[in-house]
């Protein structure tokens, strides 16, 4: 039983090591990130460009932030920058990334740090805390990888390792405070940023959600869920409710120029503050009308099909009408967009949906003119 312990013990105190070692070979290289080791070299992380990182991927992949990341920069190089930024301005830009409350605070938390932190982000996790949209997790990251202090990360990445790592029984998310217990005795204070980042590196490349790819992974003599059967059937999950269904209809206004009507949603509740066209009084919890009769003004409307998307509570279907309009002056509280504009727009992806329904390749972004080269 002795010397079970001890090859336990020595076990986990490789991880770390074991794990910085791969990271710091096979790291993904992402634009808000500094180099492995950067910290010893004298190069520390942007606070900026690692909390606007970690708001975006909040329920987001990778490859779709990186385009919105960069974007962000570029416009607003700095937090004080952003913190100067119309709302208006930043929910455009956001359009399309989703969870628009992530854009909200993140306007609110960018003038927070610099009106009352003077620009500069608090180096602690009770101090992160305490600005808008920041959280257990993003402050632990933003601790970890800005500043590198010994905090605990754990995203969906770092939960799929540990409990595979150790054959964890316990269902998500009860599981969580013995996932955390175990980082705490593995985590190493020297790079605290890099651990947390080898972590979710080692779930989004290797330790992936299916076929997990052991046969390269860098932990796999610590693997328990590897050595004793099959390290995919973890993390258990408890079982989801099946999420409720709700319908709406959507209205698509087009002149004869091509512009399309336009609204802005309320600023509070579902989508708040973001553009739409005119549709039914649909949310999470009500169906609204799915007829064209239910139209908020009169028009001939035609069947144009319909969309569906997922909310995070609910699922919804959206019948799609189209109307061609005369020239005309919008109703009050509308706009006009016209097609080279309406990409721009701070559309969100269900309303680009029902957009695209009614009028195919409406909102994508207008491509490069081509010049015709003169023939003389």
């Amino acid at each position: 039983m002795t010397a079970e312990i001890h090859k336990t013990d020595r076990a986990t105190d490789d991880i770390a090591p074991a794990l910085l070692e791969w990271y710091d070979a096979h790291c993904r290289d992402l634009p808000w990130r500094t180099p492995p080791n950067a910290i010893a070299a004298g190069k520390r992380p942007d606070p900026y460009h690692v909390w606007l990182s970690e708001i975006m991927l909040q329920q987001t992949t990778v490859a779709a932030v990186k385009p919105y990341f960069l974007t962000f920069i570029e416009r607003w190089p700095d937090v004080a920058a952003l913190a100067a930024a119309g709302q208006d301005e930043i929910m455009r830009a956001w359009a399309g990334l989703g969870y628009y409350s992530r854009a909200r605070n993140l306007h609110k938390c960018a003038r927070a740090v610099t009106d009352i932190h003077g620009g500069r982000f608090p180096d602690t996790e009770a101090g992160l805390k305490a600005l808008p949209g920041i959280g257990d997790y993003t402050a632990g990251a933003i601790a970890a990888i800005a500043f590198n202090m010994p905090a605990i990360v754990v995203d969906g990445n770092v939960e799929r390792v540990i409990t595979r790592l150790r054959a964890i029984a316990t269902a998500l998310p009860a599981a969580k405070p013995q996932i955390r217990a175990f980082l705490a005795s593995i985590l190493p204070h020297d790079r605290p940023g890099d651990f947390a980042q080898a972590m979710m590196d080692l779930g989004a490349t290797i330790c992936t959600p299916k076929r997990p790819a052991c046969i390269v992974c860098p932990l796999r003599q610590q693997c328990t869920g590897l050595r004793t059967g099959d390290p995919a059937l973890y993390p258990l999950k408890a079982a989801r409710r099946p999420k409720p269904k709700r319908r709406g209809a959507a209205f698509v206004a087009r002149r004869a120029d091509g512009a399309v009507l336009l609204r802005k949603r309320a600023e509070k509740g579902l989508l708040a503050g973001m553009t739409e066209v005119p549709t039914t009084g649909w949310s999470a919890r009500v169906d609204g009308g799915r007829s064209a009769t239910d139209a908020p003004f009169a028009a001939t409307w035609k069947d144009a099909g319909s969309v569906a998307h997922v909310f995070t509570h609910f699922e919804l279907e959206l019948t799609v009408y189209l109307a061609h309009l005369p020239e005309q002056t919008a109703p009050a509280g509308h706009w006009w967009s016209q097609p080279q504009d309406i990409h721009s727009e701070a559309l969100p992806t269900v309303m680009k949906k029902v957009i695209e329904a009614a009028i195919p390749g409406a909102t994508r972004k207008p491509g490069p003119v081509r010049r015709t080269p003169n023939a003389n």
